[in-house]
């Protein structure tokens, strides 16, 4: 970081926006293992990072996209595919050993109830203990997709699954297979 009289330049990720410093040292003091939940236009990614002095080592990494293999092929970026990648990232870190982790959003702003949050349900589902409160999940009609089964009119909302030809007011019955699944790993 240059520092003059004039400006000050900040550093180079905060430029760009990807790291908040300040919340990132929080986070690293905790001495936990950080749950690092990245969201983007088709996925979600899911990682569970323990600090190294000489960088950080992932330890377990799932990604939405992996739903596929399990039998999932709806969209993957839905609540219920977080919540699904959730549940598969979190069986994955209780094999690793890992038994806590603490979230870590990044630069998303904390909204109740979001794909995010989603995705945290499942990792708690999972069995990993992660400091969180039940006012900030999905309703469970969410999280099995039973609100996009109940949609009026799902030609106009759903159009890439009838070009995919998938049948969403199946979606509640594929979701609880792809869960009992993934729980039988």
């Amino acid at each position: 970081m240059a520092k003059n009289a004039i400006y000050t330049v900040s550093f180079r990720r905060k430029r760009e926006g990807r790291t908040h410093y300040k919340k990132r040292l929080e986070l690293l003091k905790s001495n936990r293992v950080r749950l690092v939940i990245r969201r983007s236009n088709t996925s979600t990614l899911l990682q569970f990072v323990q600090y190294q002095p000489d960088g950080d080592k992932v330890l377990v990494t799932f990604s939405s996209n992996k739903l596929s293999t399990y039998g999932w092929d709806f969209s993957k970026k839905s609540i219920p595919a977080n919540y699904l990648a959730g549940l598969a990232a979190g069986a994955l870190a209780k094999k690793a050993g890992v038994t806590d982790a603490i979230l870590d959003m990044g630069l998303r702003t904390p909204i109740a109830g979001s794909k995010v949050y989603a995705a945290l349900k499942g990792v708690v589902d999972a069995g990993v203990d992660v400091p969180s409160s039940d006012s900030i999940f999905p309703s469970e009609e969410r999280i099995s997709g039973k609100h996009i089964e109940d949609a009026k009119d799902l030609h106009a909302s759903f159009t890439g699954y009838k070009k995919a030809k998938l049948d969403a007011s199946k979606m509640s019955e594929v979701f609880a297979k792809v869960k009992a699944k993934i729980l039988s790993l």
